[in-house]
């Protein structure tokens, strides 16, 4: 079960029906199913919060991701800052829903057990947010 919740924002303009669909499909690529997810849109002020909080890092991101995960079966919180993708957005040149859909499957891929932060990851997380944009242009 997939729920979209939001905090200090607005309901991103998605077809969330289609989301759900898609991060069935991503997740069933790399041998998973979807179990609870819960995503919460926010702005930069809350991420930052819960990055203090639970993380101890005090900076803002685009992405918290608590990870409840049981063996095949994907769980987990994740916290979007709103804000920081759309300035990501700007600052990379790219359409603000392609970098959101991005952010969206990123937390889904770490549920998945694909890393970003050792050597050569990054690469190898980008490849599967790559493969996971394009599965999203073949959902109908």
């Amino acid at each position: 079960m997939i729920e979209f919740e939001t905090k200090n924002v607005e309901m991103p303009a998605l077809d969330f029906a289609k989301v759900e669909e898609w991060l069935g499909e991503v997740a069933a690529a790399h041998e998973r199913r979807i179990g609870n997810l819960n995503y919460l849109f926010c702005d930069d002020e809350e991420i930052l919060r819960v990055n203090r909080k639970f993380l101890h890092h005090d900076y803002y991101t685009d992405i918290i991701t608590f990870d409840y995960s049981h063996r095949d079966r994907v769980g987990g919180d994740l916290f979007i800052s709103l804000d920081t993708v759309r300035s990501n957005a700007d600052g990379l040149g790219v359409e603000y829903e392609s970098e959101l859909l991005r952010v969206i499957v990123h937390g889904l891929l770490h549920l998945c057990g694909i890393d970003d932060k050792g050597p050569g990851e990054r690469e190898i997380m980008e490849s599967h947010e790559d493969a996971a944009l394009k599965l999203w242009a073949s959902v109908k």
